[in-house]
């Protein structure tokens, strides 16, 4: 697949880039991008809910009433979970939600994703992104120009960069992320895909591997 390469004003350069089948033009594999999806958002989870059982709830131990003759049904404790600040019965406790997934089926998953990206002509190629300086104003700038200021920007990097990064900090409908650091959630979750000629090789060679 062809795409026009754009500089950061958002005028065609008159150069162009090819993305590799193999990774932009499989067919995407729907279950995989599910189970992968499904681990990203269980992996953010931090498993820290906690509720007390009745042996940590603090109270009296005391027998509240006899046992037959009330009527009622049998009381221990102050702490049954029957009554108001006892303890809860098979509440939440701390745990880890993390799984692990096999390196071919993620690699599948962002391939696919990927390809629905391609497929729905939601990829933008441009010849490089750097700032001068840490200013929103010049994130604002560059989606502005490429006319998706209205549109959730997934913008892949070929490595980290601090300026530009932290230029896009505060807009809720833009993230910046390193090529390394790519994953199907925030591939899917973009509505348009931001590249770079350098990203796409990096990619390509990540992959490659």
């Amino acid at each position: 697949m062809e795409v026009n390469v754009l500089n950061i004003s958002g005028k065609e350069t008159g150069a162009k880039v090819q993305l590799p089948e193999a990774i932009f033009g499989v067919e995407p594999n729907d279950h995989a991008i599910y189970l992968d999806v499904k681990q990203y958002l269980a992996n953010q989870r931090q498993g820290t809910h906690k509720s007390k059982q009745r042996n940590e709830i603090a109270g009296s131990t005391r027998k509240l009433h006899k046992q037959k003759g009330t009527g009622g049904a049998r009381a221990g404790s102050i702490k049954s979970p029957l009554f108001n600040g006892g303890g809860r019965i098979f509440g939440p406790q701390p745990r880890d939600y993390s799984f692990k997934l096999n390196k071919k089926l993620k690699a599948l998953a962002r391939k696919s994703a990927l390809s629905y990206k391609a497929k729905e002509n939601n990829i933008v190629v441009l010849d490089e992104v750097n700032f001068d300086s840490v200013k929103t104003k010049n994130y604002v700038n560059l989606v502005n120009s490429l006319n998706v200021a209205n549109e959730k920007t997934l913008l892949v990097l070929p490595a980290q960069d601090n300026n530009v990064y932290l230029s896009s900090r505060n807009l809720k409908k833009a993230k910046v992320i390193a090529a390394s650091e790519l994953n199907t959630y925030d591939v899917l979750n973009a509505g348009k895909l931001l590249l770079t000629t350098a990203s796409v090789k990096t990619l390509e060679e990540a992959f490659a591997k």
